[in-house]
Protein backbone atom coordinates (compact mmCIF):
# COMPACT_ATOMS: atom_id res chain seq x y z
CA UNK A 1 0.00 0.00 0.00
CA UNK A 2 1.26 3.50 -0.82
CA UNK A 3 2.07 5.51 2.29
CA UNK A 4 2.07 9.26 2.66
CA UNK A 5 4.00 11.43 5.07
CA UNK A 6 1.69 12.85 7.76
CA UNK A 7 0.73 16.48 7.22
CA UNK A 8 0.59 19.18 9.84
CA UNK A 9 2.15 22.46 10.90
CA UNK A 10 3.80 21.34 14.14
CA UNK A 11 0.96 22.74 16.23
CA UNK A 12 -1.92 21.30 18.22
CA UNK A 13 -5.36 22.90 18.38
CA UNK A 14 -8.27 22.23 20.72
CA UNK A 15 -12.02 22.18 20.33
CA UNK A 16 -14.57 21.44 23.05
CA UNK A 17 -17.45 18.99 22.63
CA UNK A 18 -20.42 19.88 24.85
CA UNK A 19 -22.38 16.64 24.83
CA UNK A 20 -26.13 16.42 25.19
CA UNK A 21 -26.61 12.68 25.78
CA UNK A 22 -23.88 10.73 27.55
CA UNK A 23 -22.85 8.82 30.66
CA UNK A 24 -19.36 10.35 30.84
CA UNK A 25 -20.39 13.73 32.30
CA UNK A 26 -20.25 13.43 36.08
CA UNK A 27 -23.50 15.22 36.81
CA UNK A 28 -23.57 14.06 40.46
CA UNK A 29 -20.37 15.94 41.36
CA UNK A 30 -20.85 18.81 43.87
CA UNK A 31 -19.47 21.35 41.38
CA UNK A 32 -21.48 20.08 38.41
CA UNK A 33 -23.81 22.59 36.76
CA UNK A 34 -26.95 22.32 34.69
CA UNK A 35 -26.78 20.70 31.26
CA UNK A 36 -29.51 23.00 29.92
CA UNK A 37 -28.98 26.43 31.54
CA UNK A 38 -27.39 29.02 29.29
CA UNK A 39 -24.88 29.81 32.03
CA UNK A 40 -23.22 26.41 31.53
CA UNK A 41 -22.90 26.96 27.78
CA UNK A 42 -21.57 30.48 28.30
CA UNK A 43 -18.96 29.45 30.85
CA UNK A 44 -17.65 26.52 28.80
CA UNK A 45 -17.49 28.59 25.59
CA UNK A 46 -15.82 31.59 27.23
CA UNK A 47 -13.31 29.39 29.08
CA UNK A 48 -12.47 27.66 25.78
CA UNK A 49 -12.04 31.02 24.08
CA UNK A 50 -9.76 32.20 26.91
CA UNK A 51 -7.72 29.07 26.17
CA UNK A 52 -7.62 29.98 22.44
CA UNK A 53 -9.66 26.92 21.45
CA UNK A 54 -10.65 26.77 17.79
CA UNK A 55 -14.24 25.64 18.20
CA UNK A 56 -17.18 25.01 20.51
CA UNK A 57 -18.94 21.86 19.30
CA UNK A 58 -22.53 20.79 20.02
CA UNK A 59 -23.77 17.27 19.32
CA UNK A 60 -27.32 16.40 18.41
CA UNK A 61 -29.94 14.05 19.79
CA UNK A 62 -33.14 13.77 17.78
CA UNK A 63 -34.82 11.48 20.28
CA UNK A 64 -34.31 10.74 23.96
CA UNK A 65 -32.50 7.46 24.51
CA UNK A 66 -34.52 4.56 25.83
CA UNK A 67 -33.74 1.51 27.90
CA UNK A 68 -35.87 -1.62 27.50
CA UNK A 69 -38.74 0.50 26.22
CA UNK A 70 -38.45 3.25 28.86
CA UNK A 71 -36.70 6.63 28.88
CA UNK A 72 -33.13 6.02 30.00
CA UNK A 73 -32.84 8.16 33.14
CA UNK A 74 -29.29 7.39 34.30
CA UNK A 75 -27.43 9.39 31.67
CA UNK A 76 -27.43 13.11 31.00
CA UNK A 77 -30.15 13.73 28.40
CA UNK A 78 -31.55 16.64 26.46
CA UNK A 79 -30.18 19.99 25.34
CA UNK A 80 -31.59 23.14 23.69
CA UNK A 81 -31.54 23.34 19.90
CA UNK A 82 -27.94 23.63 18.73
CA UNK A 83 -28.33 26.62 16.44
CA UNK A 84 -30.38 28.52 19.01
CA UNK A 85 -27.69 27.94 21.64
CA UNK A 86 -24.88 28.85 19.26
CA UNK A 87 -26.61 32.06 18.16
CA UNK A 88 -26.78 33.11 21.81
CA UNK A 89 -23.11 32.20 22.30
CA UNK A 90 -22.13 34.23 19.24
CA UNK A 91 -23.16 37.35 21.16
CA UNK A 92 -20.90 36.60 24.16
CA UNK A 93 -17.81 35.33 22.32
CA UNK A 94 -15.52 36.90 19.74
CA UNK A 95 -13.21 34.36 18.11
CA UNK A 96 -14.21 30.79 18.88
CA UNK A 97 -15.92 28.76 16.15
CA UNK A 98 -19.51 27.56 16.65
CA UNK A 99 -20.19 24.04 15.38
CA UNK A 100 -23.75 22.69 15.07
CA UNK A 101 -24.41 18.99 14.43
CA UNK A 102 -27.27 18.79 11.95
CA UNK A 103 -28.80 15.74 10.29
CA UNK A 104 -29.13 15.35 6.53
CA UNK A 105 -31.96 12.82 6.81
CA UNK A 106 -34.46 14.88 8.81
CA UNK A 107 -33.73 18.38 7.52
CA UNK A 108 -34.39 20.23 4.27
CA UNK A 109 -31.32 21.58 2.44
CA UNK A 110 -32.79 24.99 1.59
CA UNK A 111 -33.98 25.61 5.15
CA UNK A 112 -30.83 24.32 6.87
CA UNK A 113 -28.52 26.16 4.47
CA UNK A 114 -30.29 29.42 5.30
CA UNK A 115 -30.16 28.86 9.08
CA UNK A 116 -26.46 27.94 9.00
CA UNK A 117 -25.68 30.90 6.73
CA UNK A 118 -27.54 33.14 9.18
CA UNK A 119 -25.37 31.94 12.07
CA UNK A 120 -22.25 32.31 9.94
CA UNK A 121 -23.11 35.84 8.84
CA UNK A 122 -24.19 37.09 12.29
CA UNK A 123 -21.14 35.57 14.02
CA UNK A 124 -18.68 37.16 11.59
CA UNK A 125 -17.73 33.91 9.86
CA UNK A 126 -17.46 31.53 12.81
CA UNK A 127 -20.14 28.92 12.02
CA UNK A 128 -19.62 25.27 11.14
CA UNK A 129 -21.84 22.31 10.33
CA UNK A 130 -21.09 18.80 11.57
CA UNK A 131 -22.77 16.62 8.93
CA UNK A 132 -24.44 13.48 10.27
CA UNK A 133 -26.70 10.85 8.71
CA UNK A 134 -29.42 8.67 10.22
CA UNK A 135 -31.40 5.82 8.73
CA UNK A 136 -33.04 4.01 11.65
CA UNK A 137 -36.80 3.87 12.11
CA UNK A 138 -36.55 4.53 15.85
CA UNK A 139 -35.27 8.08 15.25
CA UNK A 140 -37.46 8.47 12.19
CA UNK A 141 -40.61 7.90 14.22
CA UNK A 142 -40.22 11.40 15.64
CA UNK A 143 -40.51 12.73 12.09
CA UNK A 144 -43.15 10.34 10.76
CA UNK A 145 -40.52 8.98 8.38
CA UNK A 146 -39.66 5.80 10.22
CA UNK A 147 -37.10 3.77 8.29
CA UNK A 148 -37.82 5.31 4.91
CA UNK A 149 -34.12 5.70 4.08
CA UNK A 150 -32.12 2.60 3.22
CA UNK A 151 -28.86 2.25 5.11
CA UNK A 152 -26.83 2.15 1.90
CA UNK A 153 -28.51 5.36 0.68
CA UNK A 154 -27.72 7.57 3.68
CA UNK A 155 -24.55 9.00 2.12
CA UNK A 156 -26.21 9.37 -1.28
CA UNK A 157 -28.78 11.72 0.27
CA UNK A 158 -26.11 13.40 2.41
CA UNK A 159 -23.92 14.18 -0.61
CA UNK A 160 -26.85 15.60 -2.56
CA UNK A 161 -27.81 17.62 0.52
CA UNK A 162 -24.31 19.10 0.95
CA UNK A 163 -23.98 19.90 -2.75
CA UNK A 164 -27.30 21.72 -2.66
CA UNK A 165 -26.39 23.67 0.49
CA UNK A 166 -23.03 24.71 -0.99
CA UNK A 167 -24.71 25.88 -4.17
CA UNK A 168 -27.12 28.01 -2.13
CA UNK A 169 -24.23 29.54 -0.17
CA UNK A 170 -22.38 30.28 -3.41
CA UNK A 171 -25.44 31.69 -5.20
CA UNK A 172 -24.63 35.27 -4.23
CA UNK A 173 -21.72 36.74 -6.19
CA UNK A 174 -18.76 38.43 -4.53
CA UNK A 175 -19.57 42.12 -4.21
CA UNK A 176 -23.32 41.53 -4.55
CA UNK A 177 -24.13 44.28 -2.07
CA UNK A 178 -23.39 47.88 -2.97
CA UNK A 179 -20.11 49.16 -1.62
CA UNK A 180 -21.29 52.74 -1.16
CA UNK A 181 -24.46 54.82 -1.11
CA UNK A 182 -23.53 56.36 -4.47
CA UNK A 183 -24.07 53.02 -6.23
CA UNK A 184 -27.77 53.69 -6.51
CA UNK A 185 -28.81 50.07 -5.95
CA UNK A 186 -28.42 48.14 -2.69
CA UNK A 187 -28.22 44.81 -4.57
CA UNK A 188 -26.38 44.75 -7.84
CA UNK A 189 -28.31 43.32 -10.75
CA UNK A 190 -27.44 39.79 -11.81
CA UNK A 191 -25.59 39.06 -8.57
CA UNK A 192 -27.80 36.14 -7.45
CA UNK A 193 -28.02 32.86 -9.35
CA UNK A 194 -31.04 30.60 -8.69
CA UNK A 195 -30.27 27.07 -7.50
CA UNK A 196 -32.16 24.29 -9.23
CA UNK A 197 -31.97 20.58 -8.51
CA UNK A 198 -34.36 17.84 -9.54
CA UNK A 199 -33.29 14.25 -8.94
CA UNK A 200 -34.05 11.25 -6.75
CA UNK A 201 -32.91 13.12 -3.63
CA UNK A 202 -34.33 16.63 -3.94
CA UNK A 203 -36.54 18.89 -6.02
CA UNK A 204 -35.24 22.39 -5.32
CA UNK A 205 -35.79 25.71 -7.08
CA UNK A 206 -34.58 28.45 -4.75
CA UNK A 207 -33.04 31.87 -4.73
CA UNK A 208 -30.63 32.23 -1.83
CA UNK A 209 -31.58 34.88 0.72
CA UNK A 210 -28.22 35.86 2.22
CA UNK A 211 -24.83 37.17 1.06
CA UNK A 212 -21.68 35.29 1.99
CA UNK A 213 -19.99 35.59 5.33
CA UNK A 214 -16.39 36.63 5.95
CA UNK A 215 -15.32 32.97 5.52
CA UNK A 216 -17.47 32.46 2.37
CA UNK A 217 -19.63 29.75 3.96
CA UNK A 218 -19.72 27.54 7.07
CA UNK A 219 -16.86 25.13 7.73
CA UNK A 220 -17.90 21.49 7.25
CA UNK A 221 -17.15 18.76 9.82
CA UNK A 222 -17.89 15.04 9.38
CA UNK A 223 -17.40 12.01 11.60
CA UNK A 224 -18.13 8.90 9.54
CA UNK A 225 -15.53 6.17 10.07
CA UNK A 226 -16.65 3.51 7.59
CA UNK A 227 -14.96 3.40 4.17
CA UNK A 228 -18.00 5.17 2.70
CA UNK A 229 -17.89 7.72 5.51
CA UNK A 230 -14.21 8.46 4.96
CA UNK A 231 -14.71 8.87 1.22
CA UNK A 232 -17.67 11.17 1.85
CA UNK A 233 -15.53 13.24 4.22
CA UNK A 234 -12.62 13.75 1.84
CA UNK A 235 -15.01 14.79 -0.93
CA UNK A 236 -17.04 17.21 1.16
CA UNK A 237 -15.62 18.07 4.59
CA UNK A 238 -12.99 20.46 5.89
CA UNK A 239 -12.50 18.69 9.24
CA UNK A 240 -12.94 15.08 10.36
CA UNK A 241 -14.06 14.43 13.93
CA UNK A 242 -12.19 11.15 14.46
CA UNK A 243 -12.30 8.36 17.03
CA UNK A 244 -8.62 7.50 16.40
CA UNK A 245 -6.92 9.30 19.28
CA UNK A 246 -4.09 6.94 20.29
CA UNK A 247 -0.84 8.10 18.66
CA UNK A 248 -0.01 5.08 16.47
CA UNK A 249 -3.66 4.58 15.48
CA UNK A 250 -3.88 8.30 14.66
CA UNK A 251 -0.87 7.99 12.33
CA UNK A 252 -2.52 5.12 10.43
CA UNK A 253 -5.78 7.04 10.17
CA UNK A 254 -3.98 10.15 8.95
CA UNK A 255 -2.18 8.18 6.24
CA UNK A 256 -5.46 6.67 5.05
CA UNK A 257 -7.19 10.06 4.95
CA UNK A 258 -4.27 11.66 3.09
CA UNK A 259 -4.39 8.90 0.46
CA UNK A 260 -8.16 9.29 0.06
CA UNK A 261 -7.86 13.10 -0.05
CA UNK A 262 -5.30 12.97 -2.86
CA UNK A 263 -7.46 10.48 -4.76
CA UNK A 264 -10.36 12.92 -4.45
CA UNK A 265 -8.25 15.57 -6.17
CA UNK A 266 -7.57 17.71 -3.12
CA UNK A 267 -4.24 18.77 -1.52
CA UNK A 268 -2.92 16.31 1.05
CA UNK A 269 -3.48 18.69 3.97
CA UNK A 270 -6.90 19.93 2.85
CA UNK A 271 -8.79 17.93 5.50
CA UNK A 272 -7.97 18.53 9.15
CA UNK A 273 -8.31 15.73 11.74
CA UNK A 274 -9.58 16.24 15.30
CA UNK A 275 -9.97 13.04 17.36
CA UNK A 276 -12.38 13.10 20.28
CA UNK A 277 -10.54 12.94 23.60
CA UNK A 278 -11.14 13.15 27.34
CA UNK A 279 -8.40 14.69 29.50
CA UNK A 280 -7.91 13.83 33.19
CA UNK A 281 -5.01 15.91 34.48
CA UNK A 282 -3.24 16.71 37.74
CA UNK A 283 0.09 18.04 39.00
CA UNK A 284 1.66 14.56 39.25
CA UNK A 285 1.14 11.19 37.59
CA UNK A 286 0.06 9.69 40.92
CA UNK A 287 -2.55 12.39 41.50
CA UNK A 288 -3.81 11.99 37.94
CA UNK A 289 -4.23 8.22 38.42
CA UNK A 290 -6.15 8.79 41.65
CA UNK A 291 -8.32 11.39 39.94
CA UNK A 292 -9.06 9.03 37.08
CA UNK A 293 -10.12 6.30 39.51
CA UNK A 294 -12.62 8.68 41.09
CA UNK A 295 -13.91 9.91 37.71
CA UNK A 296 -14.45 6.36 36.41
CA UNK A 297 -16.35 5.40 39.54
CA UNK A 298 -18.61 8.40 39.07
CA UNK A 299 -19.07 7.84 35.33
CA UNK A 300 -19.90 4.14 35.61
CA UNK A 301 -21.89 3.51 38.74
CA UNK A 302 -23.46 0.12 39.53
CA UNK A 303 -26.78 0.93 37.81
CA UNK A 304 -25.07 2.30 34.70
CA UNK A 305 -22.88 -0.80 34.38
CA UNK A 306 -25.88 -3.16 34.56
CA UNK A 307 -27.95 -1.01 32.19
CA UNK A 308 -25.09 -1.00 29.69
CA UNK A 309 -25.12 -4.82 29.49
CA UNK A 310 -28.92 -5.01 29.45
CA UNK A 311 -28.94 -3.23 26.10
CA UNK A 312 -27.10 -6.17 24.56
CA UNK A 313 -28.73 -8.94 26.59
CA UNK A 314 -32.21 -7.61 25.76
CA UNK A 315 -33.49 -8.34 29.26
CA UNK A 316 -33.24 -7.07 32.81
CA UNK A 317 -30.19 -8.18 34.77
CA UNK A 318 -31.31 -6.97 38.19
CA UNK A 319 -30.09 -10.09 39.93
CA UNK A 320 -26.48 -9.67 38.81
CA UNK A 321 -23.83 -8.12 41.00
CA UNK A 322 -22.13 -5.19 39.19
CA UNK A 323 -18.95 -6.15 41.02
CA UNK A 324 -19.27 -9.77 39.90
CA UNK A 325 -18.56 -11.50 36.56
CA UNK A 326 -20.44 -10.92 33.31
CA UNK A 327 -23.64 -13.00 32.91
CA UNK A 328 -23.14 -16.53 31.58
CA UNK A 329 -26.65 -16.57 30.08
CA UNK A 330 -27.04 -15.64 26.42
CA UNK A 331 -28.82 -12.51 25.23
CA UNK A 332 -32.45 -12.91 24.19
CA UNK A 333 -32.00 -10.76 21.08
CA UNK A 334 -29.97 -11.51 17.99
CA UNK A 335 -29.16 -7.94 17.02
CA UNK A 336 -29.01 -4.86 19.21
CA UNK A 337 -31.15 -1.81 18.44
CA UNK A 338 -30.20 1.89 18.33
CA UNK A 339 -32.35 3.12 21.22
CA UNK A 340 -29.26 4.20 23.17
CA UNK A 341 -27.33 5.47 20.19
CA UNK A 342 -25.78 4.28 16.96
CA UNK A 343 -22.74 2.84 18.74
CA UNK A 344 -25.02 -0.04 19.73
CA UNK A 345 -26.55 -0.51 16.32
CA UNK A 346 -26.03 -3.56 14.15
CA UNK A 347 -23.92 -5.63 16.55
CA UNK A 348 -24.57 -9.35 16.89
CA UNK A 349 -25.56 -9.60 20.54
CA UNK A 350 -24.78 -13.29 21.15
CA UNK A 351 -21.42 -13.12 19.41
CA UNK A 352 -20.54 -9.93 21.23
CA UNK A 353 -21.57 -11.33 24.62
CA UNK A 354 -19.26 -14.30 24.17
CA UNK A 355 -16.35 -12.09 23.21
CA UNK A 356 -16.97 -9.81 26.18
CA UNK A 357 -17.17 -12.70 28.65
CA UNK A 358 -13.85 -14.05 27.40
CA UNK A 359 -12.24 -10.61 27.55
CA UNK A 360 -13.50 -9.82 31.07
CA UNK A 361 -12.54 -13.28 32.35
CA UNK A 362 -9.07 -12.98 30.89
CA UNK A 363 -8.52 -9.58 32.50
CA UNK A 364 -10.19 -10.48 35.78
CA UNK A 365 -12.76 -7.73 35.37
CA UNK A 366 -16.14 -7.36 37.03
CA UNK A 367 -19.15 -6.01 35.13
CA UNK A 368 -18.46 -2.52 36.41
CA UNK A 369 -14.74 -2.68 35.66
CA UNK A 370 -15.40 -4.02 32.18
CA UNK A 371 -17.90 -1.28 31.32
CA UNK A 372 -15.60 1.40 32.73
CA UNK A 373 -12.75 0.06 30.61
CA UNK A 374 -14.90 0.23 27.47
CA UNK A 375 -15.37 3.95 28.00
CA UNK A 376 -11.61 4.27 27.44
CA UNK A 377 -11.43 2.37 24.16
CA UNK A 378 -9.73 3.93 21.14
CA UNK A 379 -7.46 5.98 23.37
CA UNK A 380 -10.27 8.34 24.34
CA UNK A 381 -8.97 9.00 27.81
CA UNK A 382 -5.70 10.91 28.18
CA UNK A 383 -4.54 10.70 31.82
CA UNK A 384 -1.38 12.19 33.28
CA UNK A 385 0.48 15.12 34.76
CA UNK A 386 0.33 18.51 33.09
CA UNK A 387 3.95 18.25 32.00
CA UNK A 388 3.69 14.63 30.91
CA UNK A 389 0.61 15.26 28.76
CA UNK A 390 2.20 18.41 27.33
CA UNK A 391 5.22 16.35 26.27
CA UNK A 392 2.97 13.74 24.67
CA UNK A 393 0.96 16.35 22.77
CA UNK A 394 4.21 17.88 21.54
CA UNK A 395 4.97 14.47 20.02
CA UNK A 396 1.57 14.47 18.30
CA UNK A 397 2.41 17.88 16.89
CA UNK A 398 5.88 16.77 15.77
CA UNK A 399 4.56 13.74 13.88
CA UNK A 400 1.58 15.55 12.38
CA UNK A 401 -0.65 12.64 13.38
CA UNK A 402 -3.53 14.99 14.17
CA UNK A 403 -4.33 18.67 13.82
CA UNK A 404 -5.95 18.88 17.22
CA UNK A 405 -8.29 17.28 19.72
CA UNK A 406 -12.00 17.75 20.32
CA UNK A 407 -12.12 17.61 24.11
CA UNK A 408 -15.09 16.11 25.94
CA UNK A 409 -15.08 17.52 29.49
CA UNK A 410 -16.02 15.03 32.19
CA UNK A 411 -17.41 17.91 34.24
CA UNK A 412 -19.68 20.79 33.18
CA UNK A 413 -19.12 23.71 33.32
CA UNK A 414 -15.66 23.60 34.98
CA UNK A 415 -14.14 20.71 33.05
CA UNK A 416 -11.85 22.90 30.93
CA UNK A 417 -10.40 24.96 33.77
CA UNK A 418 -7.26 22.88 34.39
CA UNK A 419 -6.69 22.44 30.65
CA UNK A 420 -6.80 26.19 30.03
CA UNK A 421 -4.98 27.23 33.22
CA UNK A 422 -2.30 24.53 33.36
CA UNK A 423 -1.94 22.58 30.11
CA UNK A 424 -2.25 25.35 27.52
CA UNK A 425 0.61 27.46 28.97
CA UNK A 426 2.87 24.40 28.98
CA UNK A 427 2.02 23.70 25.33
CA UNK A 428 2.76 27.32 24.48
CA UNK A 429 6.12 27.05 26.25
CA UNK A 430 6.88 24.05 24.01
CA UNK A 431 5.97 26.05 20.92
CA UNK A 432 3.15 23.72 19.83
CA UNK A 433 0.08 25.85 20.68
CA UNK A 434 -1.03 29.25 19.45
CA UNK A 435 -0.49 32.34 21.60
CA UNK A 436 -3.19 34.31 19.80
CA UNK A 437 -5.90 33.66 17.24
CA UNK A 438 -4.66 33.74 13.65
CA UNK A 439 -7.73 35.55 12.34
CA UNK A 440 -11.34 36.46 12.95
CA UNK A 441 -13.01 33.53 11.17
CA UNK A 442 -13.12 29.84 12.04
CA UNK A 443 -11.66 28.97 8.65
CA UNK A 444 -8.62 31.16 9.33
CA UNK A 445 -8.12 29.82 12.84
CA UNK A 446 -8.28 26.20 11.68
CA UNK A 447 -5.71 26.93 8.99
CA UNK A 448 -8.10 26.03 6.18
CA UNK A 449 -8.03 27.23 2.60
CA UNK A 450 -11.02 29.03 1.16
CA UNK A 451 -13.75 26.65 -0.09
CA UNK A 452 -12.82 24.79 -3.25
CA UNK A 453 -15.42 26.69 -5.30
CA UNK A 454 -13.52 29.93 -4.54
CA UNK A 455 -9.96 28.84 -5.25
CA UNK A 456 -9.78 29.87 -8.90
CA UNK A 457 -10.36 33.50 -8.14
CA UNK A 458 -13.30 35.66 -7.26
CA UNK A 459 -16.62 34.20 -8.34
CA UNK A 460 -19.16 36.16 -10.30
CA UNK A 461 -22.76 35.37 -11.15
CA UNK A 462 -21.78 34.61 -14.73
CA UNK A 463 -19.10 32.19 -13.60
CA UNK A 464 -21.35 30.12 -11.38
CA UNK A 465 -23.55 28.28 -13.83
CA UNK A 466 -23.11 25.16 -11.70
CA UNK A 467 -25.38 26.81 -9.13
CA UNK A 468 -28.21 26.80 -11.64
CA UNK A 469 -28.18 23.04 -11.89
CA UNK A 470 -26.46 21.06 -9.14
CA UNK A 471 -27.96 17.73 -10.15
Amino acid sequence: MTTHRPTGNGRIQFGVFFQGVNHTTVWKAPDSGSQTDFESFRRVAQTAERGLFSAFFLGEGLRLREHLGRIHDLDVVGRPDAQTALAALAAVTTNIGLVATQNTTYNDPADLAHRLASLDLLSGGRAAWNIVTTDNAWTGANFRRGGFLKHEDRYVRAEAFVQTAKAIWDSWADGAIAGSRSDGRWLRQGSITPVRRNDASFDVDITGRLPRSAQHHPVLFQAGDSPDGRDFAVRNADVIFSRHAELEDAKVFRADIVARTLKAGRPADDVKIFPGQEFILAATEKEAAEKEHWVREQQVGPETAIAYLEQFWGRTLDGYDPDGPLPEIDPVVDVTNPTRGNAFHGKSARELAGQWRDEARGKGQSIRQFVAARSRLNGRGLVGSYDGVADLLAEYARTGAVDGFNITPWLVPGGLDDIVNELVPRLQDRGVYRTEYEGTTLRENLGLRVPSSHRRGTLSAAGRQESENVA
